[in-house]
């Protein structure tokens, strides 16, 4: 048995399709059990198109698609992911979320260049 027990200090970020063309970065922090828990809220959401967890340091852990995958054309979940990364709407979110002021926030998203499709 390990000296210090794995704990889960999460963020956990959604896509949220809001219409067509407007979508919302939904970020939790969530910590041991409910970490799980808040992942898989995120993920069954009606309108979550895209969701991700990444830890404390901003290490992208896993990601996939949520229950609103199938509000938007599947050219939108392409361009999701390769946005994923170094996508500044998400980073700010992530960036709230990692100073512990707060467990909770939420922007606007917005595309990274124009070429993305609504």
């Amino acid at each position: 048995m390990p000296l210090f027990p794995k704990f889960e200090d999460w963020n956990i970020v959604g896509i949220i399709f809001e219409r067509k063309g407007h979508y919302r970065v939904n970020g939790n922090r969530a910590r041991g059990k409910n970490a799980k828990k808040a992942r898989q809220g995120v993920e069954k959401h009606s309108r979550t198109v895209f969701w991700a967890v990444f830890d404390q340091k901003g290490k992208l852990l896993e990601s996939g698609l949520g229950g609103g995958q199938h509000e938007v054309d599947p050219q939108v979940i392409e361009d999701l992911k390769k946005e994923i990364h170094n996508n500044r709407s998400i980073f700010r979110v992530l960036q709230t979320l990692e100073s512990g002021r707060t467990e909770n926030a939420a922007k606007p998203f917005e595309w990274n260049d124009d070429a993305a499709i609504n």
